[in-house]
């Protein structure tokens, strides 16, 4: 998977991001559970996941604190 850069980020939806989040959290549980019960072969997916969710994270709590602004 490749990661996409921050201006790709950038141009999806408020309700994308979120989307996206929720389901990269559940993958990371996932991974997580896999990991525990010896069934996981990729374990590069682990940082794959974390990096593309905190690009994720990152895009949208910028948004938050300009909109409070």
């Amino acid at each position: 998977m490749a990661r996409p850069n921050a201006a790709e980020v950038r141009q999806l939806s408020d309700a994308d991001i979120t989307e996206q989040i929720d389901g990269l959290r559940r993958e990371l549980f996932q991974l997580r559970f896999q990991q525990a019960t010896r069934q996981l072969a990729n374990t590069h997916r682990f940082k794959e996941v974390r990096i593309k969710l905190a690009q994720l994270m990152t895009v949208q709590s910028e948004r938050q604190r300009s909109a409070a602004s």
